[in-house]
């Protein structure tokens, strides 16, 4: 098999990516999945808490959706056109699950390397919905919230710990924790349950190796890994922070969306849930909230404006490349300075942003911020949607410490200027809760 990437696409695909099996260690808490691409083998370890719940119902059924949902990062190397699941039988409700994610999660990674996977086939014998025995409910609500050290997770962190016993949730690789992740962790003073993902070697020489690259949705995922923990920890909840605007498309590709954030959307969010056994509830808490009012709920606590970086470059792979201070400068940057002007001084905001510089003070990031206001392509980034950017823009430009801001009043007036600008009852509607939820009500 050719993976060169200096030929075209059309030869470099791979024939069949195969499901091969999982094997789960509970003396020393490893979850073993093996996969193969026309006789390349795979292998991925995801390592949780060791102990005797690993043998039960509910966390095999977590562990196999795990094996499920994992393999997509395999399968990106050579993308066949075929997936199949050998042994693994899967119900209808799984099927349509593991179609959408490989076709709708993997529709950025599609795009960029010019490839269809319309006609993706998944090939798989048909299983009744798997069933785990359903423990008694209980009145103590015990919640395990996937945490990421930005504005998000924060945000849902301080609003469930009111209404649950909560746990934060921490994924790494082995050996390697972000500090983005860890201080702002640390200021919760909540108790961290900790997974480590081990993604076999071979996809770290991706380039030598010639394979094709691009983005997954690991966010489904981290997901998965999530309900094995919190079953295995004795959590009733895996509660997710992914907003309303997570399920707005990036952008249209011949009349299909693509979504960088699929993972993060109402769709996905509907599909696992329609697979999960027993009593445990995954949703989002922020399904039905803007960014703009998680950046107005985040502006009120203070405790985290020093430690929160939700700058791109905190998160590098390599070590050495990682920066422990804001970049200024980045998508991820400048949206979140965006989306906190309204509602921070921006005095503040200048502090928080001290070593790169605040993005709203440097002209020349104009292009950035047009880009977001959608007067350009938008990023594949986890970014507001468009119309709620450019609420934030009217609204900080309106406040009394901002009117000298130079890269600010030119967006502004540019935005006002539009027809379809946000008037004020629409930013006003912006802040109240807007769209679908799954928010049991014990967590309303």
């Amino acid at each position: 098999m050719s993976l060169s990437g200096t030929v075209p696409h059309s030869l470099v695909r791979g024939r069949v990516f195969r499901y091969g099996s999982w094997r789960a260690d509970p003396e020393r808490g490893v979850l073993t999945c093996h996969y193969s691409l026309d006789g390349r083998e795979f292998a991925e370890r995801v390592r949780l808490a060791p102990g005797p719940r690993w043998d039960t119902d509910a966390a095999r059924a977590a562990a196999r959706l795990v094996f499920l949902l994992a393999g997509v990062s395999y399968y990106k190397t050579a993308a066949p056109p075929v997936i199949d699941l050998g042994p693994t039988e899967l119900s209808e409700a799984e099927l349509t699950l593991l179609r959408e994610f490989y076709r709708q999660g993997l529709g950025e990674f599609a795009y960029r390397n010019h490839l269809d996977l319309t006609c993706l086939r998944i090939e798989a014998g048909r299983a009744d919905a798997p069933q785990t025995a359903e423990p008694p409910p209980s009145d103590d609500q015990r919640a395990l919230v996937p945490f990421g050290g930005g504005i998000d997770s924060i945000v849902t962190v301080e609003r469930i710990r009111r209404r649950a016993d909560a746990a934060l949730f921490v994924v790494s690789r082995p050996d390697d924790r972000f500090a983005a992740i860890e201080e702002p962790a640390a200021v919760t003073g909540l108790p961290v349950i900790r997974a480590e993902r081990e993604i076999d070697p071979q996809l770290l020489r991706s380039a030598e190796l010639g394979f094709l690259n691009g983005h997954v949705p690991v966010t489904g995922i981290l997901s998965a890994i999530a309900v094995l923990a919190a079953v295995l920890h004795d959590r009733d909840a895996v509660v997710m922070s992914n907003e309303w605007s997570a399920s707005v498309p990036t952008l249209q590709d011949q009349g299909r969306p693509v979504n960088h954030q699929y993972s993060k959307s109402v769709g996905f969010e509907a599909a696992f849930r329609a697979v999960l056994t027993g009593n445990l509830e995954y949703f989002s808490w922020l399904r039905n909230r803007t960014e703009l009012w998680v950046g107005r709920e985040f502006a009120g606590l203070e405790r985290y404006h020093g430690s929160f970086r939700s700058c791109n470059k905190a998160f590098y792979a390599e070590r050495a490349r990682r920066l422990d201070h804001w970049c200024g400068e980045c998508d991820k940057c400048c949206f979140i300075d965006l989306i906190l002007a309204p509602f921070l001084p921006a005095e503040a905001l200048r502090r928080i942003f001290a070593d790169g510089g605040e993005p709203l003070t440097d002209p020349e990031l104009a292009p950035r911020f047009r880009a977001l206001l959608g007067a350009g392509a938008k990023p594949f980034e986890c970014v507001g949607e468009v119309s709620e950017c450019r609420a934030a823009v009217l609204l900080a430009a309106r406040r009394a410490d901002r009117a000298g801001g130079r890269l600010l009043q030119d967006l502004a007036a540019e935005v006002g200027s539009w027809p379809d600008a946000p008037s004020a009852a629409d930013a006003a509607a912006m802040l109240a809760p807007v769209g679908e939820t799954f928010i049991p009500a014990g967590y309303r």
